[in-house]
C-alpha cells in the first residue's frame, strides 16, 4: 500500500477513535455494576444504544471474552451471538494494555457489510478486568472526517503476471491494425483531448481500440474501434470545447506525450508497449508493457525520460529492464 494512503488511513482512524472513545468509556463504567445480571445489562444496552452515535449494535463479553448478552440492535435483540467466544478475534488482542481498541475495517460475517468493531475494557472499582463492551459500526454510517484520498503523483511500478514475465523473450510483437494506422490514430486522440473535452484517453495498441472519458459526461466511458479511430467524422458527434481549466498538463505537451507512446510501441520487438493512457487532470501517464509490467508516471517525468532509459537494458536481454520493473 502506498505510504500516503497508509497515512490517510491512520489519520482517519485517529479521528474516529476520538469520536467513539468517550461514549464507550462512559457506558462501560455503568456496565461494571451489572455483570451478574444479564437481563439488566441488556436493558441498559437497549436504553443507551440511541445515545451512541452511529452504532449498529452493542454487546458485552465476560472476562474470558465470551459473549454475555445478545447483540442489542435498534430493532431489538439478536440472540445468534449469545455465548459466542470472541476472545481470539483481532480486536481482542492486547486490548488490556490500551483499554480501548478500534478494529481494522472488515466485511461483516452475517450482513456482508464494511464494518468496524470498537472494544472497551470494563473494570470494577479495584481496576480489575471483569468484561468487555463491544460496539459494531457500519462504515457507511460513519461521518466523513477528512477529504477524499488524493492519489500521489510519484512514479509507481507494478509487476504483472509472473507467467508472462518468465516467457517474455520467447514472444515477438505482432503488427496490429492500430500499428498500421498510427499517424491517424494519434492525431485523432490529440484532437479529442485538445479540442473536444476528453480528459482521459487510453490507447490499446495490441487490440486496436481506445477508451475515452469526456468532461461533460465523466461517469461513462466510450470505446472507439480502429475504424472509428481512423475516421475524423466522429468529431462531428462531439461539441467542440476549449482545453479544460482543470488540466495540469500543458496543451503543448499532449502531442509529444502521444508521440512518446508511439516510440515505446515500436522501439523493441520483444518488450513493447501494449497500452498507454493520459489523464490531463491528474497529469499521469499509465503504461502497460508486453512483460505485463505497469507504470504510472507524471507527464513531465515521462517526457524527460528517453528511449535509452526504457530499453537500454532490454537490448541486452536483461529481464530486469525498466518496463518489467
Amino acid at each position: 500500500m502506498d505510504s500516503s494512503l497508509k497515512e490517510a488511513i491512520l489519520r482517519q482512524r485517529e479521528m474516529l477513535t476520538g469520536l467513539l472513545i468517550k461514549p464507550m468509556r462512559n457506558l462501560a463504567k455503568t456496565c461494571a455494576g451489572l455483570m451478574n445480571d444479564r437481563a439488566a445489562m441488556e436493558a441498559l444496552l437497549q436504553r443507551m444504544l440511541p445515545a451512541i452515535d452511529y452504532c449498529q449494535h452493542l454487546f458485552v463479553l465476560d472476562a474470558n471474552g465470551v459473549q454475555f448478552t445478545d447483540n442489542i440492535t435498534h430493532e431489538g435483540h439478536d440472540a445468534r451471538h449469545y455465548g459466542r467466544d470472541r476472545s481470539q478475534r483481532p480486536y481482542m488482542q492486547d486490548i488490556i494494555a490500551t483499554d480501548f481498541k478500534l478494529s481494522d475495517a472488515y466485511i461483516s460475517r452475517y450482513n456482508k457489510r464494511p464494518s468496524l468493531t470498537a472494544m472497551q475494557v470494563i473494570r470494577d472499582e479495584n481496576f480489575n478486568v471483569i468484561g468487555f463492551l463491544g460496539a459494531d459500526y457500519d462504515l457507511r454510517d460513519l461521518p466523513a472526517t477528512q477529504g477524499v484520498y488524493q492519489e500521489p503523483a510519484a512514479w509507481r511500478q507494478i509487476k504483472g503476471d509472473p507467467a508472462i514475465r518468465s516467457g517474455i523473450f520467447l514472444q515477438e510483437r505482432v503488427q496490429s491494425q492500430m500499428d498500421a494506422h498510427m499517424d491517424d490514430v494519434l492525431a485523432l486522440m490529440v484532437s479529442l483531448i485538445c479540442g473536444y473535452g476528453v480528459f482521459h484517453g487510453k490507447l490499446h495498441f495490441s487490440s486496436s481500440r481506445a477508451s475515452i472519458w469526456l468532461v461533460n459526461d465523466p461517469f461513462r466511458y466510450r470505446i472507439l474501434s480502429i475504424d472509428e479511430l481512423q475516421d475524423p467524422d466522429i468529431l462531428l458527434t462531439l461539441p467542440p470545447q476549449k482545453y479544460i481549466d482543470q488540466a495540469i498538463v500543458p496543451i503543448g505537451d499532449i502531442e509529444p506525450i502521444f508521440e512518446m507512446l508511439r516510440q515505446l510501441r515500436f522501439a523493441d520487438e520483444t518488450i513493447y508497449l501494449r497500452a498507454g493512457s493520459l489523464n490531463i487532470c491528474n497529469g499521469m501517464v499509465s503504461l502497460n508493457f508486453s512483460c505485463d509490467g505497469s507504470h504510472y508516471i507524471r507527464y513531465d517525468e515521462f517526457l524527460g525520460k528517453g528511449l535509452d532509459f526504457w530499453f537500454g537494458a532490454a537490448a541486452s536481454n536483461d529481464a530486469k529492464c525498466a518496463p518489467c520493473g
